[in-house]
């Protein structure tokens, strides 16, 4: 197989669906693929085999939960565009405002098109450290609407509340976001049908408290009458990808700096925008083993450095290097900077067989432009 390209592992995958759905059935609760995280349509039916729908954050991923996903369409957005609306009520079954002024000019369209309608809201209670980028409660936020902001006005036209604040993030800090919306909304929710807790959930993590999550789950749903949504999406594809690249050339500055055929301001962006230091099989911190490279991609972005590992033997031009933990994240934000191919995408199928889904050429980058 030509490197680089994404493989989807079938089995990992199915592996984090039985949680889910195993999550799903003793908390009562609906869970959603947020396709934000991961699109590979490819794998929708076995997720919509677990799985209720998919979360949408606009027109085209709306359309394609709606065609390759099935089951219920959820739509939110920071704002919807008037020439778009008509459409994505097409596809939508649940659609989100992210403002009470959206909410008053789109709701009644939306309730008229048989469309059940929430609003998102910001409880202003955060919970992350060091990643303000991803913090939907940081000062300033445009997305959701605070109490202060909050008219009461909308009220008739709503059938639910969404919020999402978590990233990444186990069950306590979704307990102490719930503590903080019933203390800023708790009045406005007994009258909804549901309340979308957002994703951020990493419930197929190996240390993710699954007891608490399906403890605070039930109860508010009890509590309040209401149905309660869940729509993770790294929980849901989390380890089930590795990402091969292949070493082309090794040049030394200070250090020895292994230059790859892929990029990670192309191909696996989080790593410049989160930042973080991808998991990289066979490999060790900086200096933990004998031969320490730092591996950069191939544009020509000064700054296009995955991060420094070390390893056990030296490397050599046509070494593959296998990242782990990249079905997320990855192939939904992948670019072409630089005229840099798109990496093919493989499915590993349960039975081992590689399975090519989506190779890419030049007119894939000569047709965005």
């Amino acid at each position: 197989m030509r490197t680089p390209y994404f493989c989807i592992d079938e089995k990992k995958l199915h592996e984090n669906l039985r949680i889910l759905a195993d999550v799903k059935a003793r908390a009562g609760c609906k869970i959603l693929l947020a396709q934000k995280a991961y699109s590979a349509y490819a794998t929708y039916p076995l997720i919509r085999s677990c799985l209720d729908g998919s979360t949408a954050s606009g027109l085209y991923e709306a359309r394609l939960g709606y065609e390759e996903m099935g089951g219920e369409t959820h739509v939110f957005s920071p704002a919807y565009r008037e020439d778009e609306l008509e459409e994505i009520l097409r596809y939508a079954d649940h659609i989100v405002f992210n403002s009470c002024a959206q909410l008053k000019k789109f709701g009644p369209r939306a309730k008229e098109a048989g469309k059940s309608v929430g609003l998102r809201v910001n409880p202003e209670c955060s919970t992350q450290e060091g990643h303000a980028i991803y913090d939907p409660c940081a000062p300033g936020s445009r997305l959701g609407v605070t109490r202060g902001q909050f008219d009461l006005s909308v009220l008739p036209l709503l059938d639910g509340i969404h919020m999402h604040t978590l990233c990444e993030q186990n069950a306590d800090a979704l307990a102490v976001t719930v503590n903080a919306l019933e203390e800023k909304f708790g009045d406005i929710l007994g009258g909804m049908k549901w309340l979308n807790l957002g994703g951020g959930h990493h419930i197929t993590r190996e240390d993710y408290d699954r007891e608490l999550l399906i403890r605070t789950v039930r109860s508010l749903a009890e509590k309040y009458g209401a149905e309660v949504i869940l729509e993770p999406g790294e929980a849901v594809v989390l380890n089930a990808g590795t990402f091969v690249t292949s070493v082309v050339d090794i040049v030394h500055n200070g250090i020895d700096i292994a230059v790859l055929d892929c990029s990670a301001a192309c191909h696996m962006p989080d790593v410049l925008e989160m930042p973080y230091r991808p998991p990289l099989f066979g490999s060790g911190e900086a200096g933990e083993k004998k031969y320490t490279y730092r591996l950069a991609g191939g544009t020509c972005l000064a700054g296009d450095v995955i991060g420094d590992y070390s390893f056990d033997a030296p490397l050599k031009e046509g070494d593959e290097l296998v990242f782990g933990d990249m079905a997320l994240y990855t192939m939904v934000k992948t670019n072409t900077f630089n005229g840099m191919p798109l990496p093919s995408i493989v499915l590993r199928k349960e039975s081992g067989e590689l399975q090519l889904l989506r190779s890419f050429g030049y007119e894939d980058f000569k047709n965005r432009l």
